[in-house]
């Protein structure tokens, strides 16, 4: 699957947020970017750059492509509740990024790459694919013979579950996907009305 492999700290320092985690780089140069740097004067942003800037961070943020992405919004739009939380609440449902959010995998990139090469099983059944959708109920755990694996092991070693909607065993490796979390649950600094407004254009 097709993933970003590009810079990381140059893409945090446009965001001006660590979202690919805690970065020394953007500690030390907390501006966007660019030949000039802060000397630069930039021009006051139109409200499209704005709406733009915010879908780019969250595609970014959970390592998504551009049609995906899209594709995750018209379900998100063709669904009861508010559209905003509604695409959040399916991002986060995938398979990679509940992967990280157990503490599975140290980041959503690592998690992915997990799922990809068929160390995951959803409910007993290995499942490669990090853009699976799971349902309340499902349970998250790590195939038998990768229980071993060193990335795995370090990463439970420190986990500690912060987050609600999921329950973590760390004896059997595995999880629960209680349900979709409340937007007030998420923790990521997504202003996702600013994407729908984007889409809604």
């Amino acid at each position: 699957m097709a993933r970003y492999t590009g810079p990381k700290s140059k893409i945090a320092r446009k965001f001006k947020e660590p979202i690919f985690g805690p970065d020394k780089a953007l500690e030390k140069k907390n501006y966007p970017p660019g030949q000039h740097g802060l000397s630069k004067k930039r021009a006051k942003q139109s409200e499209y750059a704005v709406q733009l800037m915010e879908k780019q961070k969250a595609k970014y943020t959970y390592g998504i492509l551009e049609k995906q992405f899209a594709k995750i919004f018209d379900k998100a739009a063709r669904s009861h509740g508010i559209t905003g939380e509604v695409l959040l609440q399916l991002i986060e449902s995938r398979l990679d990024n509940v992967v990280y959010r157990l503490g599975i995998a140290p980041s959503r990139r690592a998690a992915r790459q997990l799922v990809s090469h068929a160390h995951i099983t959803v409910n007993g059944s290995v499942v490669n694919i990090a853009s699976f959708t799971l349902k309340a109920g499902d349970v998250i755990g790590v195939r038998e013979k990768s229980q071993s694996l060193e990335t795995i092991v370090n990463s439970i070693s420190g986990t500690v579950n912060k987050y609600p909607w999921l329950e973590f065993d760390r004896n059997s490796m595995s999880g629960k996907f209680i349900n979709r979390p409340e937007r007030s649950q998420i923790p990521e600094n997504i202003k996702e009305q600013l994407i729908v407004e984007l889409y809604s254009k």
